[in-house]
């Protein structure tokens, strides 16, 4: 199949999985074209099936805010065109839903076809951004009009429902991690550079927004070291960090913090933790708490969104209330005390990891792509 998969090139979870999504399409043999604009930072590799068409959004002093879904639009349509495209697979309702439908309508008043339009919801373009009176309109109307929908969790497949009027059913296709990539034996340099008097480490990444809460994971982080040594490592960057770095001077331990801002290589940083931190208002998935438990790191989460459909409560985690930060403090404190259930912790987190393997999901979304180049002659 030629496939055009439409997401953020940044490090967000729905452009983490699009990219991991087209590789893996990739690696089975199906031409995938992405079109975004900029390179995605996980599109790392040469694969003769994969190919990247960046949206240029020319600009022009009428213009405060140059027209991107335009551009956007016109993009997919010349890339169809050009390269005989069987469908689209559009990531993150906003603003990529609405203009693959404009595109398709253009496609379809030039040529006669019909392409299929698979939009795939990922968390904030239904909680957040999507819920804003300025968008709503919108975002219902292209989602009822995309002929499939899916969302990465249970929990943001009802919150759809709830929050939008919603004709079509909406197929839950978990998001996913490469477990091979991830279960990496710690490289020792690295982790002594990082502890090098043996301390635990926790590791908390994220894109830094109010959301995320990374003030608590400062708090959660100090009540551990009062308790033992202990090394912090803060991977990502975004609005919230000066807050958090503040925070951390003012507790006394920022010099046993590590900033260490957007990194691509998550698995070699993740290999040498002990303890993920994800205290998160929301999350619909929890993406960066899976890769964790990829790498055998036990999560210690809120309970909020979907995070319960992956982290399993005294299994492979724990989970707390948001703002919950004294239990939160207290789960990592007697686990790290612990050392044969940290270990035992660490062992049940990567069993469950196994169960999102790429390997396990990636067959649902071709079986779905199938279901629809059928219906439309696909090749």
């Amino acid at each position: 199949m030629r496939i055009g998969i439409v997401c953020y090139p940044t490090f967000g979870g729905s452009g983490v999985l699009a990219t991991e999504l087209g590789k893996a399409l990739a690696d089975e043999g199906h031409k995938v074209h992405f079109i975004t604009y900029q390179q995605p930072v996980r599109l790392n590799v040469f694969n003769t099936n994969i190919f990247y068409h960046e949206v240029r959004v020319p600009t022009y002093p009428l213009f405060d805010y140059p027209p991107y879904e335009v551009a956007l639009a016109s993009t997919m349509v010349d890339v169809i065109m050009n390269y005989d495209l069987d469908l689209l697979h559009v990531h993150y309702a906003i603003p990529h839903a609405s203009a693959a439908y404009m595109a398709k309508q253009i496609i379809k008043n030039k040529t006669g076809r019909n392409v299929p339009v698979i939009t795939t919801l990922h968390g904030t373009d239904i909680t957040l951004v999507g819920r804003d009176k300025t968008y709503e309109p919108v975002v219902t109307f292209s989602i009822n009009e995309s002929d499939a929908i899916t969302a990465v969790s249970n929990n943001l497949k009802e919150e759809t429902y709830k929050s939008f009027a919603i004709t079509k059913e909406i197929e839950v296709i978990n998001n996913f991690v490469d477990v091979s990539r991830f279960n990496k034996k710690p490289i020792d340099a690295f982790k002594k550079v990082i502890a090098p008097e043996g301390e635990k480490i926790l590791v908390h990444a994220s894109n830094f927004r109010k959301v995320k809460r990374v003030e608590d994971v400062v708090k959660v982080f100090a009540e551990v070291k009062k308790q033992l040594p202990a090394k912090l490592l803060m991977v990502g960057d975004g609005p919230e960090r000066p807050a958090a770095e503040d925070l951390a001077r003012a507790l006394g331990v920022i010099d046993f913090i590590s900033f260490v801002g957007k990194q691509e290589q998550m698995e070699e940083i993740l290999a040498v933790g002990d303890i993920f931190l994800l205290p998160s208002e929301y999350e619909s998935f929890g993406l960066a708490a899976l890769e964790a438990m990829a790498a055998k790191v036990v999560v210690i989460s809120t309970n909020a969104g979907g995070l319960s459909e992956i982290n399993i409560q005294e299994e492979t985690g724990f989970m707390a209330n948001v703002g919950d930060v004294a239990a939160m403090s207290n789960f990592a404190i007697t686990l790290l005390k612990n050392e044969t259930q940290l270990q035992q912790m660490k062992e049940k987190a990567y069993e469950q990891a196994l169960k999102f393997d790429i390997k396990n999901i990636i067959p649902k979304y071709e079986k779905l792509y199938s279901r629809w180049c059928r219906m439309t002659s696909c090749v």
